[in-house]
């Protein structure tokens, strides 16, 4: 199956560049990342915490079968611009990763399509390419492809 969310990572730096086209009006794509009730479903984690302003912050968590933390996320929200840009760091909690700063950026195509765009930025280009070891590319394919399948039931 093709991926497509790409993600572009340039040899020796220390940022990623994600990108995602969806068959999404803007404003749903936008409620898919401001929405407590409809991050938890794309993503599979419960939002503990979503406070979408300046200076807010956010805390995501999921847990297995028998309750165990398995993935706890947090970061503080630097800008928060409805239906255009949501800029955040990007913890993850007992990982052996630092913190990441993120710029989402999301844009209208069509009154039917819309782009997301995420530029992540580490403190080192090791760190990134750390996590690009992983199945990084597939999971975060995977998560848009659930993002998509649910939001397009709200249209």
């Amino acid at each position: 199956m093709e991926r497509k969310t790409k993600i572009h990572a340039e040899e020796g730096k220390q940022e990623l560049m994600i990108t995602r086209e969806f068959d999404l009006p803007l404003e749903l794509l936008f409620r898919a990342y401001a929405e407590p009730e409809i991050v938890e479903q794309w993503m599979e984690s419960k939002v503990l915490k979503l406070e979408n302003k300046k200076h807010g912050s956010y805390q995501f968590e999921k847990t297995d079968a028998e309750g165990n933390v398995v993935f706890r996320a947090n970061g503080v929200i630097h800008e928060f611009i409805p239906n255009r840009k949501i800029t955040r760091t990007f913890e993850m909690e007992n990982a052996p990763f630092e913190v990441q700063l993120e710029f989402l950026e999301f844009e209208k195509l069509t009154d039917d399509t819309s782009k997301l765009s995420i530029h992540t930025i580490f403190r080192t280009a090791e760190l990134r390419d750390q996590l690009l070891k992983l199945p990084f590319a597939y999971g975060i394919n995977m998560a848009h492809n659930k993002l998509q399948e649910i939001v397009s039931k709200l249209k």
